[in-house]
């Protein structure tokens, strides 16, 4: 999303770390670093300014995002639309 909440990012200060740019276990999952190109399903991610739910609760809204839509698009039917082991909140 270049949201600036990587580790280092413009700003982690205002609004912490994404848990998304942490999960290690997802790199490389829709040609993403970490959860970067799965973050809809990870819990705690930022959408409209608010920390969104688990995946269940919040896929709804997900499937309306910009960054998410072009994520389908790109990978076409070899998007990975949940990993297979869900990632566990640290």
């Amino acid at each position: 999303m270049r949201c600036g909440r990587e580790p280092s990012g413009m700003r982690v200060s205002e609004l912490g770390i994404c848990p998304a740019a942490m999960r290690k276990e997802c790199d490389g999952l829709n040609r993403g670093v970490n959860a970067g190109r799965i973050c809809w399903a990870v819990a705690g991610t930022l959408c409209d300014g608010r920390a969104a739910g688990k995946f269940a609760t919040k896929i709804r809204t997900c499937m309306n995002c910009e960054f998410y839509i072009r994520v389908v698009k790109e990978e076409g039917p070899a998007i990975v639309t949940y990993p297979k082991s869900p990632s566990k909140r640290s």
